[in-house]
C-alpha cells in the first residue's frame, strides 16, 4: 500500500513532467550520498578518518554523504578504494 507521500508524488509525476524529471534527479543524487554513507559505515570508518584518508576536510565528506549531485567519478573512486571497496558504473 503506498503512503500520502508516494501518492503525492505519483500524482506531482503525472501533472508536472518537470516536477518527475526535477524529482528522479535529486532523488538518484541523495541516493548516491546514502550509498557511500552506507559503504563508509559497513567499514567502520568515520567520516573523520575517510577525510584523513582522502586528504579533504570532513565537511567535504559531509557534503558529498548528504548530496551526492556534484560528485565526480574520480572522486567516487578515491572514496571507495579508501574504503577497501571498487567502484561500479552502470548505464540502463
Amino acid at each position: 500500500m503506498m503512503s500520502d507521500v508516494e501518492k503525492y508524488i505519483a500524482r506531482r509525476k503525472q501533472t508536472d513532467p518537470e516536477f518527475g524529471k526535477d524529482f528522479e534527479s535529486g532523488f538518484s543524487s541523495f541516493k548516491i550520498g546514502v550509498l557511500l554513507a552506507q559503504a563508509r559505515i559497513e567499514a567502520g570508518i568515520t567520516q573523520e578518518e575517510l577525510a584523513r584518508r582522502l586528504n579533504l576536510h570532513q565537511s567535504i565528506i559531509i557534503r558529498i554523504e548528504n548530496d551526492g549531485s556534484d560528485v565526480g567519478i574520480s572522486t567516487l573512486e578515491r572514496y571507495a578504494n579508501a574504503l577497501g571497496k571498487k567502484l561500479y558504473v552502470e548505464i540502463q
